[in-house]
Parts: C-alpha cells; sequence; structure tokens
C-alpha cells in the first residue's frame, strides 16, 4: 500500500545496507576527527577520485555527513555525532568478536599440536 511506513527493523536493515562499503566506512572514520576536504580524504583512501565521489554521493543523500563548498574546494563533515558513536561502538564490538575468534584460534592450535581433538 503507498504510503505506508516502513517498518523500523527494515529502515535500520537499509540504514546497515547504505553503511555496507568499506570506502563509505573509511570515510566516516576519517570525519569522526573533524571536517575534511575532499583532497585529504583522496589522500587518505587512494581511490580513484570518481570512485570516491560516488560514495561520498551515497553518503551524503543518506543525510549522514553534509558538504559545503567554498570555491572549489568541497569540505564534507558528519552530519552529528551520534554517527562517530556508531562507528565507536562498532570498533568495540570488532574488537570483542575478534578476541573471541583469537582465543578460539588459540584452542585449535593447541588440539593441533597435542593431538587430541575436543
Amino acid at each position: 500500500m503507498p504510503g505506508s511506513p516502513v517498518p523500523l527493523y527494515q529502515a535500520k536493515a537499509e540504514f546497515f545496507r547504505m553503511l555496507g562499503h568499506p570506502v563509505r566506512i573509511r570515510v566516516l572514520e576519517l570525519l569522526q576527527d573533524g571536517p575534511k576536504p575532499v583532497r585529504d580524504l583522496l589522500a587518505a583512501i587512494e581511490i580513484e577520485p570518481s570512485a570516491l565521489s560516488q560514495q561520498l554521493a551515497v553518503l551524503r543523500r543518506s543525510g549522514i555527513v553534509t558538504s559545503t563548498r567554498t570555491g572549489s574546494t568541497v569540505v564534507y563533515e558528519l552530519a552529528g555525532g551520534d554517527v562517530a558513536e556508531l562507528m565507536r561502538a562498532a570498533r568495540r564490538i570488532l574488537t570483542v568478536m575478534l578476541a573471541g575468534q583469537n582465543e578460539l584460534l588459540k584452542e585449535l592450535q593447541e588440539a593441533e599440536t597435542s593431538g587430541t581433538a575436543r
């Protein structure tokens, strides 16, 4: 039915899909430290300008970043502090997940060297 509201879980899934590109994540990480001109983003990410432009457009359309132009310089910044907090939360979650994987790897390696399977 047209105009019916999107369920929150679906909106969240679409939001995370929008984040689901390494270049977009890297841009958000770089912008955590404050606004950056496109030339600085290009130097840090080292991809073709057209590829970066495409990813910046996705972030801008979603409203997660904003841009301002001064002369020929375009500067991007996070639209709000919650995005930086989301990036920090993702880092904390990944740290815990990877620590757990390292523990499992260590157990597997110990089992392999001792010749016992658990």
